[in-house]
C-alpha cells in the first residue's frame, strides 16, 4: 500500500537549445539515479535523499541541425551507457562516468555525500533505415541489445557496441494461438474469431513493453492491437526468435505495463480505462479501473497517456493525457490522486472549475511520463507539454506483513524514506497521524528506512536502514541505537521481528554472502548484550514469529521451524542464554508462486480449555502452532498443515490479512473469535473457526454487510481489538494560498466490525460469549450504531428469507427453535440502548415488517410503557406511529395524551408540539376513518418525521381545520391539556417557559389571554405588565429580550382585540 504525503517536490531542468519541444522524452530510474532526455541534451540527477544534478550533456546546434533532435532514448540495465536516437536516425551512444569528486551533503557530523557524473560520446552513426519514410517507437534492452519497433510493423535489433543486426517483421497475428479477449479483436473472413484478411496492411508499433523475467514482450500497434510475444533465451539479438503468442483487448489500448512478480499486464485504453490482465492464468481479465465513479469520464481526462507500477508491483500509477494522475491498489482501492475529488458516484462531472481554485492542481496539463524510485517512495511525473521541471510526490509505504518482517496488526504505521506516519488512538477515540522523523544522525547515513516491525503490544518500533538497526518506545517517545557505530555498519538488516521483548534482526554478511539471524534485547543495542547468532542456510524468503516458536522459509519452499529458549530473566542487569533448536523442516513441491508472507495460526481452544489445562506449558509440542496460512504472490490465500504439508486453498485476490487468534493473552480483546481477516477486491473478509467438518466459515463483508464495504478511497492497515474496529487510510488535500499546490496528508478512519461478531457468535448460539463481548464495548462511542445495525442486518435477513419461502410451499412457516431475530433480541434487552435501537430499525424498515419485528422485540404498548416509566420521552415518543399501525389510532391517541401531559410537565415543549402536530392530524383522520369501516388509520412513513430523534426548526401553524375553535374530542382533550399548562405558567409567573411554550407547540396565546382576562392572565395596567416582565425576565440577556417582545407583542394585540366597554371598565 502506497500513500502520498506532504507537499509536491519541484526539481527544474535547464532550457535546452530548442524551446519549440517542448518535451521531456526519457525519464528513467536506475541504481539512485535519475535520467532525463530531452530534445537536446541530458540531464542526470541523484534520486536519494538529497536531489542534486550530477552531470548533463548539451548538443550543440549544429549537431541538431544535422543530426536531428533526441527523439527516442533508452538507458541500459547496468546504468553505464545511454542510447539515443535522432529524427534524422542518427544512433548516439553515451557513457556514464563517476569521478573521484563528491559534494558533502547534510548536516551533522558525518554528511552523507554524493559523486559527480561526465556523460561522454561514444559513437555517433547513422541507422540502415535512415531513408525510408519510417517512424519509431520507444526502444527496450537487456544487458547486450536494444529493440525497437518500426512503423512498418517490423522489429529492429541493434547492439549496445553500435552493432545493426537488422529488422525482422513480426506477424501480429498469433497462429493457432488462444485469444484472451475475442471482443473487436478483428472480423473473421470465414466464421473464425480472431483472424484479420491477409490483405490488411500491417499497423505501425507505437509501444514495446519487455519484461525479462517472464521472458515476454508486448508490442503494442496504433489501431489499439496489442500483441503478447515470448522471447527465446537468446535475449534480444536475434528478433527472428521473438513469436507472437496472444492478443489482449478490446483494440483501443494505447499505453501498457507489466508486472513482472505478480504476472499482472495493465493496458491503458482511449476510454481512460486501464484494464488488468492475469498471465497466470491465460491472460484473463481481472477488472478494470477508472475515475468513472468519481464523476470524470473520459472527455475530462482523456485517454490514459502512461502507466507505471511499484516496484514491489503491489500498486500502479496511471497518467492521463488531459489531466493529473492516479495510484491505485491491484484491488482497486484509489489510494492517490492528484485531481481533485467530490466524491463517489457523482452525478455531475466537477472538471468545471474556476481557474482560481485549478491552478493548485498538479499536473493540471496532463501526464507525459512517469517513474518511480527504486523503493517506491517517489513518484517522478513530468506534465504534458512541459520541458521544464520535474514533479515528485513523496510516498509512505504499510507494513503488510510481507516478506521477513512482521508487524501486529495493533499498531498501523505508514513508513517514509526518513520517517514514520503513526496512527495514534489511546488519548481519544479520535484517530490521528502522527509524523515520526527518525534521528538525523542516524537515517543521514542509512537512508532511506527499509524495515519497520511494531512489537507485539504496539509500543515498540524497530526501524532499519540501509545500515543498523534503531528502536522508538511510543510510551517515552525515546529513541534507541546502537552506541558504537562501527557495531551498526556491519548490519545489512534484510528483515525484522519481534519476539517479546527481543528483536530479531535477518542480517546479511556482504563479505561471505550469507544470511544470519541476530537477537537483541529491547533495551540495549550493542555487540555485548546479543543473545544468539543463528547461520542460515539461504537468503529467507518469509519468516514469522509466534511466541517461542519461528518460521523460516527458503526458496523454493523450504519450512523450517525453530523453538527458541531463554535461560535466565530478560533485564537490563542480566545477560540469558538463548538457544535455538530445529522443530520442524519441510520441502514442499508445488508449481504455484512463491509466498508472498506466511504466518503461524494458533489452535483457537475455548479460554476454560486452556484454563483447564493441567498439562506442563514447558513441553515445546504443546504450544507449537500446527498451521500457518500461505499468502502467495498471485494474491493466493491458502492454509497449511504443517504435520502432513497439506495445503488447502481458501480464496484468491488477496492483498494482505491479519491472523487474529491466539494474539492477545487479555481478555479485553473483541476479536478472539475470528481467525483471521483478509482484504482484497473483494473488500474485508473474516473468518471463523468452526467444530464441525469445515475447519473455517468464510463470511464475506461485502455481500453480508454492505456497511462494511471500506470504501474504494479507504484502504485498511489493522485492527484495534479493544475497540473492535479496522482501523484504515484515505488521502485528503489541503490548499493554501502561499503555495503552488496543495499537501497531501494521509487520513486514518475507523470502521466497527462488532455487529458482524456479535452475529456471528448469535448464529452458533453463543450467547454468553456474545454478551460478554457487547459488554466490553459498550462504553464504546460507537456501540449503540452497532446494535442497532445488527439489529437491522438480522432483519432484513428475515425479512428476505420470509420472501423467498413464500415460493416453497416446503419450507414450514415456523420453526421449532428461536430465531435469529429473536435472540438477537434477547442479546440487545441487556442494554438500555435497546428502546431506541429496536425503534430506529423500526423507522428504517418497510411498515407492513413491522408486526415481525415486534413480535420478537415485544409488544409496542409495552415498550412505550417501560420508555414512558423511565423518562424517555423523546423515545417514547418514536412508538406512537408503530402503536397506530399495530395497535390501533384509538391506542396512539392515549398514549400520545399521557405522552404530551407528561412532556409539558418536564418543559420538553418541541417534542410536545410534535406531540400536538401528531394528535391532531392522526385524530381527524380517525373521526374520518370512524365512519368508515373499510378504512384504516393512518401509519403513512411520512409521520415519522413528526419523531425523529431530532426535531426540525421548521415551525408549522395550524390551519384553520385544526384550530382550537374545533370543538370535536380529540381537540378537546389536547385544548384542556395545553390550556390546564398555560394556566400554570401564568398562575406562576414563568414567562421565559410560557414563551418556549407557546413557540413549540404554537398554542393560541393571544386568544387564551383574551379569555383569561379577569383570571390567570389579569393584569393592572400596561405598566405592571413591564414591570412584571422586566423581574422575571434577564433583560441582560439576548434571548430573555427577544421573549419579552414577543410577550409585549401579544400583549398589545390583545389589548387591541379587547371590546371598548371593557377597556372602560378596566380603565376605572
Amino acid at each position: 500500500m502506497y500513500m502520498a504525503y506532504g507537499w509536491p517536490q519541484v526539481i527544474p531542468l535547464e532550457q535546452g537549445l530548442c524551446p519549440s519541444s517542448q518535451k521531456i522524452i526519457y525519464l528513467k530510474v536506475i541504481n539512485g539515479l535519475l535520467l532525463v532526455v530531452s530534445p537536446s541534451h541530458l540531464e542526470l540527477w541523484s534520486s536519494s535523499q538529497h536531489k542534486v544534478r550530477l552531470g548533463k550533456h548539451m548538443r550543440d546546434a549544429d549537431s541538431l541541425r544535422s543530426q536531428g533532435e533526441n527523439l527516442q532514448a533508452v538507458w541500459s540495465p547496468d546504468a553505464k551507457f545511454i542510447a539515443l536516437l535522432t529524427s534524422s536516425f542518427f544512433l548516439h551512444l553515451f557513457k556514464v562516468q563517476f569521478s573521484e569528486k563528491k559534494i558533502q551533503l547534510g548536516g551533522g557530523k558525518q554528511p552523507s555525500a554524493v559523486y559527480l557524473a561526465t556523460i561522454s560520446p561514444l559513437l555517433t552513426e547513422q541507422v540502415p533505415f535512415a531513408h525510408k519514410d519510417i517512424t519509431l517507437s520507444n526502444i527496450v534492452s537487456d544487458s547486450k541489445h536494444m529493440l525497437l519497433g518500426l512503423s512498418d510493423g517490423s522489429l529492429y535489433s541493434i547492439s549496445w557496441k553500435g552493432e545493426f543486426y537488422g529488422s525482422y517483421e513480426l506477424d501480429p497475428i498469433p497462429r493457432g494461438g488462444p485469444l484472451s479477449h475475442s471482443l473487436d479483436n478483428g472480423v473473421a473472413t470465414k466464421g473464425v474469431p480472431g483472424t484479420i484478411p491477409a490483405n490488411k496492411c500491417v499497423p505501425a508499433i507505437i509501444q514495446l513493453e519487455l519484461c525479462l523475467p517472464l521472458r515476454l514482450l508486448f508490442v503494442l500497434y496504433s489501431d489499439g492491437q496489442l500483441v503478447s510475444c515470448s522471447i527465446s533465451k537468446k535475449g534480444l539479438k536475434h528478433p527472428e526468435s521473438i513469436k507472437a503468442e496472444k492478443r489482449l483487448g478490446d483494440g483501443d489500448a494505447v499505453c501498457t505495463s507489466v508486472a513482472s512478480e505478480q504476472q499482472i499486464l495493465a493496458v491503458g485504453t482511449k476510454r481512460g480505462v486501464v484494464e488488468l490482465y492475469d498471465f497466470a492464468e491465460s491472460a484473463s481479465l481481472i477488472r478494470s479501473v477508472s475515475l468513472y465513479d468519481w464523476g470524470y469520464s473520459m472527455e475530462d481526462t482523456g485517454p490514459v497517456s502512461c502507466i507505471a507500477w511499484t516496484p514491489d508491483n503491489s500498486a500502479f500509477a496511471v497518467g492521463w493525457k488531459l489531466r493529473g494522475l492516479t495510484v491505485w491498489s491491484v484491488s482497486g482501492c484509489r489510494l492517490m490522486s492528484t485531481i481533485r475529488q467530490i466524491g463517489l458516484s457523482s452525478v455531475s462531472s466537477p472538471v468545471v472549475k474556476p481557474v482560481n481554485e485549478c491552478k493548485f492542481e498538479p499536473l493540471m496539463g496532463g501526464t507525459s511520463l512517469m517513474q518511480w524510485d527504486e523503493y517506491g517512495y517517489r513518484l517522478y511525473a513530468i506534465e504534458e507539454r512541459s520541458s521544464e521541471r520535474i514533479l515528485g510526490f513523496s510516498f509512505g509505504k504499510c507494513c503488510l506483513n510481507r516478506g521477513v518482517s512482521g508487524m501486529t496488526y495493533v499498531r498501523q504505521v505508514i513508513y517514509g524514506d526518513d520517517r514514520l506516519l503513526v496512527v495514534q488512538s489511546e488519548d481519544t477515540d479520535e484517530l490521528k497521524m502522527l509524523h515520526l522523523n527518525l534521528p538525523v544522525s542516524y537515517i543521514s547515513q542509512n537512508w532511506p528506512v527499509q524495515h519497520v516491525a511494531a512489537s507485539k503490544d504496539g509500543m515498540y518500533l524497530a526501524v532499519a536502514g540501509f545500515h543498523g538497526l534503531i528502536i522508538y518506545d511510543i510510551r517515552f517517545k525515546k529513541w534507541r541505537v546502537f552506541g558504537d557505530i562501527t557495531q551498526e555498519q556491519k548490519i545489512q538488516c534484510k528483515g525484522l521481528l519481534w519476539m517479546g521483548k527481543i528483536v530479531v534482526v535477518c542480517n546479511y554478511i556482504d563479505s561471505t554472502n550469507t544470511y544470519e539471524l541476530l537477537f537483541y534485547p529491547r533495551y540495549h543495542l550493542d555487540q555485548s548484550s546479543l543473545l544468539c547468532r543463528k547461520s542460515l542456510l539461504a537468503k529467507p524468503m518469509v519468516m514469522d514469529v509466534y511466541q517461542d516458536y519461528i518460521l523460516v522459509t527458503y526458496r523454493p519452499f523450504d519450512v523450517h521451524i525453530f523453538h527458541v529458549k531463554l535461560f535466565g530473566e530478560l533485564t537490563p542487569f542480566t545477560t540469558p542464554d538463548l538457544e535455538l533448536s530445529t522443530v520442524r523442516e519441510l520441502s514442499i513441491m508445488t508449481a504455484k508462486s512463491h509466498p508472498a508472507a506466511m504466518r503461524f495460526v494458533p489452535d483457537q481452544l475455548p479460554r476454560e480449555r486452556i484454563s483447564d489445562n493441567h498439562m506442563s506449558n514447558s513441553d515445546p509440542l504443546l504450544k507449537e502452532p500446527a498451521r500457518c496460512l500461505i499468502l502467495r504472490v498471485n494474491g493466493e490465500l491458502s492454509l497449511l498443515d504443517l504435520d502432513d504439508g497439506r495445503e488447502r486453498e481458501l480464496t484468491d485476490s488477496v492483498e494482505l490479512f491479519w491472523v487474529t487468534c491466539g494474539q492477545s493473552e487479555e481478555k479485553s480483546t473483541l476479536i478472539e473469535e475470528v481467525s483471521w481477516l483478509d482484504y482484497g477486491h473483494r473488500g474485508m473478509q473474516v473468518w471463523y473457526p468452526s467444530l464441525g467438518v469445515d475447519p473455517f466459515k468464510q463470511e464475506d463483508f461485502l455481500q453480508l454487510d454492505p456497511e462494511l464495504e471500506f470504501d474504494r478511497e479507504v484502504y485498511p492497515l489493522g485492527l484495534l481489538p479493544h475497540a473492535g474496529v479496522v482501523v484504515g487510510v484515505s488521502q485528503r488535500m489541503s490548499f493554501s494560498a502561499c503555495t503552488e499546490f496543495p499537501c497531501f496528508e494521509p487520513t486514518p478512519q475507523a470502521q466497527t466490525i462488532l455487529h458482524c461478531l456479535l452475529r456471528h457468535l448469535i448464529q452458533r448460539d453463543k450467547r454468553e460469549e456474545a454478551l460478554r463481548l457487547a459488554q466490553l464495548s459498550a462504553e464504546k462511542p460507537h456501540f449503540s450504531h452497532c446494535m442497532e445495525w445488527l439489529l437491522f442486518t438480522v432483519f432484513e435477513a428475515d425479512i428476505s428469507r420470509q420472501s423467498a419461502n413464500k415460493n416453497q410451499s416446503s419450507v414450514p412457516k415456523y420453526a421449532k427453535n428461536s430465531s435469529l431475530l429473536e435472540k438477537t433480541c434477547d442479546l440487545l434487552r441487556n442494554f438500555p440502548e435497546y428502546f431506541d435501537v429496536v425503534v430506529s430499525v423500526a423507522r428504517k424498515t418497510d411498515g407492513r415488517h413491522w408486526a415481525d419485528l415486534f413480535t420478537a422485540a415485544g409488544r409496542s404498548t409495552e415498550l412505550f410503557e417501560e420508555c414512558f416509566q423511565r423518562r424517555w420521552y423523546r423515545t417514547a415518543a418514536c412508538y406512537i406511529l408503530v402503536i397506530a399501525k399495530l395497535e390501533g389510532p384509538a391506542v396512539s391517541q392515549y398514549c400520545a395524551l399521557r405522552l404530551l401531559q407528561a412532556t409539558l410537565d418536564e418543559s420538553l415543549y418541541e417534542l410536545a408540539g410534535e406531540l400536538v402536530r401528531f394528535l391532531l392530524r392522526s385524530g381527524r383522520e380517525y373521526e374520518q376513518a370512524s365512519t368508515d369501516t373499510d378504512r384504516q388509520a393512518p401509519s403513512s412513513p411520512r409521520f415519522l418525521g413528526y419523531f425523529g430523534f431530532r426535531s426540525s426548526n421548521r415551525k408549522q401553524s395550524l390551519d384553520k381545520s385544526s384550530s382550537f375553535k374545533e370543538q370535536s374530542a380529540h381537540v378537546a382533550s389536547v385544548k384542556n391539556i395545553l390550556e390546564s399548562h398555560a394556566s400554570y405558567l401564568m398562575s406562576g409567573k414563568e414567562l421565559s417557559k410560557l414563551v418556549a411554550f407557546v413557540k413549540g407547540t404554537q398554542f393560541d396565546l393571544v386568544e387564551y389571554l383574551q379569555r383569561e382576562r379577569f383570571g390567570c392572565a389579569r393584569l393592572e395596567n400596561f405598566a405592571s405588565g413591564l414591570e412584571l416582565i422586566g423581574q422575571k425576565l434577564q433583560m441582560s440577556i439576548l434571548q430573555s429580550r427577544f421573549d419579552a417582545e414577543f410577550l409585549l407583542a401579544h400583549i398589545r394585540i390583545k389589548d387591541q382585540k379587547v371590546p371598548s366597554d371593557v377597556k372602560a371598565t378596566g380603565a376605572q
